[in-house]
């Protein structure tokens, strides 16, 4: 075993259901749950596939590996941040399609869900300007005007 984690049913008998963390646990969940409202609120304003729900999931999820992968002291904390960029990668991946006219859709939203999951990190880390300041920036890129006309049915 790990120095400082007890199989479970060590932990029911001997310790406390309170750890100390869930104050900033919470208000961390709370800043996810924001956050995500906001730009998951812009990407569905825009009718897009990947709305409030699945953006305030995956800043949340990624919040929480990454605080989660801060608490534990053995190894490194950047490698849960490592995997939650695969990750989150692959779910991206999955809302971009090519349609039979060969034009390429939900590029825009599959970048969104990537960034949404670096803002979830910025927050488990407790870095909240930088979270505060992407989050501004996520709502701000979609609306910027085009320089050439739109191909794609996804901005």
């Amino acid at each position: 075993m790990h120095g400082s984690f007890d199989p479970p049913v060590v932990f029911l008998a001997s310790e406390s259901f309170v750890s100390g963390f869930e104050l900033p646990f919470t208000l961390k969940l709370l800043g996810s749950l924001f956050v995500g409202y906001v730009i998951g609120s812009e990407r569905e304003l825009r009718g897009k596939p990947a709305g409030i729900s699945t953006h305030t999931y995956v800043i949340a999820g990624s919040m929480l590996f990454t605080l989660m992968s801060t608490m534990f002291g053995a190894g490194d904390p950047t490698r849960i941040a490592a995997q939650i960029v695969t990750g989150v990668g692959f779910l991206g991946a999955g809302v971009i399609l090519k349609t039979e006219g060969g034009t390429v859709q939900n590029l825009t939203t599959a970048a969104s869900i990537w960034f949404a999951a670096a803002i979830g990190m910025t927050i488990g880390f407790g870095w909240y300007l930088i979270a505060g300041l992407a989050t501004l920036f996520a709502v701000i890129v979609p609306r910027m005007p085009r320089l050439t006309p739109k191909q794609s049915q996804d901005r």
